[in-house]
């Protein structure tokens, strides 16, 4: 079982709050003694950059709704949707994994997110 930090939470805890919301991700890269773990660090990186990129998509596609029929305004929205329900799955897969103490790296954000939890 993993040690406990001096917040009283575990490693494994505190990657899997990372991916409640951005705002818990980007307190723990920036206050210490969260931002000491490389493995806290790995899970609020990639938390942030997956909501940052499914942030984007959304904004992008809310665009298009204004410039464009009723109809294809409906297959927007529906695209919209399926974008947060996939961010959403993908974030309680994420959690699941840290909480069990795996590193379940994303293709193309894991990688990066990796890399800057080493420094």
């Amino acid at each position: 079982m993993p040690e406990p930090n001096k917040s009283g939470f575990t490693d494994n805890s505190l990657g899997a709050i990372a991916y409640i919301t951005v705002v818990p991700a980007l307190f723990f890269l920036a206050i210490s003694p969260y931002n000491k773990s490389a493995y806290v660090r790995f899970h609020a990186w990639q938390s942030t950059v997956l909501s940052a990129v499914a942030f984007l998509l959304c904004l992008v596609l809310s665009v298009f709704p204004a410039l464009n029929t009723y109809l294809e305004s409906i297959a927007f929205m529906g695209l919209y949707l399926l974008i947060l329900i996939f961010w959403a799955l993908v974030s309680i897969w994420c959690t699941i994994e840290a909480l069990n103490g795996k590193r379940l790296k994303l293709p193309a954000i894991g990688s990066w997110a990796e890399r800057q939890s080493k420094m």
